[in-house]
Order: structure tokens, then sequence, then C-alpha cells
């Protein structure tokens, strides 16, 4: 598989569900029909990001209308689908941000609970604590479909550095990151930091991001963006819904650490 195409479905987002699975399965189906073979669906693209709600629309696997309803799509469209996230509530009770991936039969490949909860306070601008409501996961995710190793984080995960290094160094060979940074942080941060994810490890970045969505109490920044292992853009969003595809030529990665072989040149022994 030296080339793959993949789907990036910035989408918007409501406060009704089912509007967000229909909304949903409208983009999964356009990107296959682009020829796309992973799609990829943003960060909590079935619920507003807003704290108080994560209770009302969380799901547990497998019974979940959206659960259900991604690995269908998956099956019914022959793709890998990495299910942006939703609000998981498992058998305890507890909610996590969780991000499932299904394969092209509508399995589940696996799952991220976002390990890095979001509290943060910024002087007159966003403040947000993901932990009132929120379990963070205590794993990192890489999976494996066709040969392919894709690592999987969500948002705020993609600000820790050793999260990233962590799954290259478990083959990773592209860093999927569904988000919703926020038009405070994003302009400066979020290019920024998919750029140095791909570059620190050599390796393809991927941010996926609901659109701006006038009225919403949270507004999403969007600027979905494929960078490359060399730290070059493949491909961005504008702040708008944008169905972007893109094709990743996989012997890019192998290039780049032939050429410039950072992950050779570490030394663990001092660090």
């Amino acid at each position: 598989m030296p080339t793959v195409n993949l789907g990036i479905c910035q989408m918007p987002v409501v406060e009704e569900k089912k509007e967000n699975l229909k909304t949903a399965a409208a983009y999964v189906a356009a990107a296959a029909v682009r020829g796309c073979r992973i799609v990829i669906l943003p960060e909590m693209f079935n619920c507003p990001y807003q704290t108080e709600l994560f209770a009302a629309y969380a799901e547990s696997y497998p019974h979940g209308e959206t659960l259900q309803l991604l690995g269908a799509l998956a099956a019914r469209h022959r793709v890998v689908l990495v299910g942006g996230s939703i609000p998981e509530r498992d058998s305890a009770g507890r909610i996590y941000n969780t991000c499932f991936v299904f394969d092209r039969n509508g399995s589940l490949l696996g799952k991220h609970r976002k390990v890095h909860l979001f509290d943060i306070a910024i002087a007159q601008g966003t403040q947000f604590q993901e932990s009132a409501v929120i379990t963070a996961g205590n794993a990192g995710t890489v999976l494996t479909v066709d040969g392919l190793r894709l690592g999987v984080a969500i948002c705020y995960d993609l600000r820790f550095p050793e999260l990233a290094r962590a799954m290259v160094l478990q083959g990773a060979d592209i860093l999927i990151y569904p988000a919703a940074f926020s038009p405070v942080t994003g302009p400066v941060h979020w290019e920024l930091l998919l750029r140095a994810r791909a570059v620190d490890n050599q390796v393809f970045t991927v941010g996926v991001s609901p659109a701006a969505t006038p009225g919403a109490a949270y507004q999403p920044y969007g600027h979905s963006l494929v960078v490359d292992p060399w730290g070059e853009p493949l491909g961005q969003c504008g702040s708008q819904e944008e169905l972007l595809c893109v094709a990743v030529d996989l012997t890019r990665l192998q290039k780049v650490r032939q050429e410039l072989p950072l992950l050779q040149h570490r030394r663990p022994d001092l660090y």
C-alpha cells in the first residue's frame, strides 16, 4: 500500500444527535465515492463540545446508536472509519472522550480514550474543565490495518510530545488527532503542533476538527490539516465545513527517515 487516500470530514456539529449522525453518514459516503480508504471524523462529532451535555449524549459499546452507525458505515462503504470521538459510558457509569475505529468489515478495530483532559483557563478566552465530567484514559493507541500502523489520540493529547513519540516507537506510520481547538489557541498552536509532531517523529500527522458552527456555545477553529514527515502541509481546510481528500505517499516516510535518521540518532541513555 504505497499510497493511501485519507478522507478528512470537517463537518458541522449541532445539538440534535440524529442530525449529526445524518451529516456524518453523508460525509463518509462522499469520501468513499472519492476513493478514500481511511475516513476520519472530528472530535465530539455527535454532540456539542460542552461538558454539561456529555452525559446526555454518552453511549456504551456495542449498542449505542452512534457506534452501530459507525460500524455499518465502515462495512457499507468498505472504509476504515476513525470515528472522531464521542462521549463513551462504561459499565461503571464513567464517561470517557473516546475514538472508536472500525475496519472495512464494520468490526471494531480498537479505541482510544483521551489521555490528557482539557482543563484550562485562558484570561479573557477559553475556559474549560473536561475532568468535571470525563475520566482520563490510561493508554496510548496504535492500531494495525492492511499493514499500516495508525496512532490515534485526541485533541489535547496533541500537546504532549511524549505520547506521539511513544506511538511512533510502537511503529505508527500516521498519527491521527480528532480535535476541536478553539479560535483562541488554534491560530497560533494548531498547525504549529501538528507540524512539530510530524517533524519530531518523521511521521504523517492528521488533525481533524469540526467546522465552525454559527451560534454554537463552543466554536471550533476548524482548519483540519494533513502534514507529511518532512513537516510539509499536504492539505488544509478553512474554518467552514469541508470534505478534504488527501493522498498520502507512504514511501515518503521511509525516504525522510533514511535521509535524516533522527530516530536512529536518539540518545535514550541520556533522556
